[in-house]
């Protein structure tokens, strides 16, 4: 771009700020799409006022430029104006106060019923021409990765929680799993304690990976009190579990890729079509605020849409001959 101001923002913030090589490039492509509008109005950079980028703004939206691409070429123009404001260019920063449209929020993934029962009643039947060293192996990581669906989808603990639980409570202890109560007892979202139900199958799955678990676990293990390990004897990472799930799921059979917050978004998701109960629903997802719950009615109400669309005789439309 010509226009010297422009280019000495863009050496400053290059050189002086140190920003990112893929930064600096965003910003001047902000600065290239703001001098267009400003061509096709015959305007000069000293010329551009608020109504002018409100007015940008909208045609943007009206385009369909997503809420956040909005929000982030407002920043890169603030940037921009502050600094010429900062130099003596301008008197004031046509920007300032300037907000991009809400982007409307979408909703959570969730399998739906039959998907997640798929996957919850899932065995591998990988063990064919495997060795018995190897089949004891794949029937560990069977118990295990098991359990994981179960606490995931069955108690809808997020995958953090989950990460957190051991064998038994202690002063240390960042969750546990209270079999008598069928409880499991983690720390939340803003280090909050939370407790959250443990059902049948899931105690079940807990109870056959508690008889194989210290198969693999060695003297020297780095984490002997996690519940879930790895085969190292280490703390099972979320990133593992994304992996393991993801495979899991395929192995399935089902087909939408599956990662451990779309089997909690289930787990409520079902919970609300079963009961109706929004308020019981919020505490069992340790939501401190039900507005974060509300989120599962319009997935409710989508699925009711396609019942009735698909059953109620009214709902579909005659075609007029």
């Amino acid at each position: 771009m010509s226009h010297p101001w422009v280019k000495a923002y863009l050496e400053h913030v290059r050189f002086e700020k140190r920003l990112a090589a893929r930064t600096c490039v965003l910003y001047e492509l902000d600065l290239i799409k703001l001098a267009d509008f400003a061509c096709a109005l015959a305007l000069e950079w000293r010329g551009i006022e608020s109504h002018h980028i409100r007015m940008w703004v909208a045609s943007m939206h009206q385009a369909h430029r997503s809420g956040r691409g909005i929000a982030l070429i407002l920043s890169g123009w603030r940037g921009f104006f502050a600094w010429c404001c900062r130099e003596g260019h301008l008197k004031a920063n046509p920007v300032l106060g300037l907000r991009a449209p809400k982007a409307a929020k979408p909703l959570p993934k969730a399998l739906n019923v039959d998907q997640a029962v798929q996957l919850a009643d899932f065995v591998s039947t990988q063990s064919g021409d495997m060795s018995e060293v190897a089949k004891e192996e794949l029937a560990w990581l069977e118990a295990r990765d098991a359990l994981m669906v179960e606490l995931l989808y069955g108690s809808g603990l997020r995958v953090g929680e989950m990460v957190g639980l051991d064998v038994r409570a202690s002063q240390k202890s960042l969750g546990w799993i209270d079999a008598a109560q069928r409880m499991a007892f983690v720390l939340g979202k803003g280090s909050k304690r939370r407790s959250a139900p443990v059902g049948q199958s899931a105690l079940k799955a807990l109870s056959a990976w508690m008889n194989m678990r210290d198969r693999y676990l060695k003297a020297d293990a780095r984490a002997p009190e996690a519940l879930l390990l790895g085969r190292g004897g280490t703390r099972l990472t979320a990133q593992a579990i994304w992996q393991r799930l993801r495979s899991r799921a395929k192995l399935a059979g089902v087909q939408t890729p599956v990662h451990p917050h779309m089997l909690r978004h289930s787990f409520a998701s079902h919970l609300l079509q079963s009961s109706g109960d929004l308020r019981g629903v919020q505490e069992l997802l340790g939501h401190a605020n039900i507005s974060t719950t509300q989120v599962y009615t319009r997935l409710d109400y989508q699925h009711l849409s396609k019942i009735y669309d698909q059953a109620h005789p009214r709902a579909k439309r005659k075609e007029i001959k």
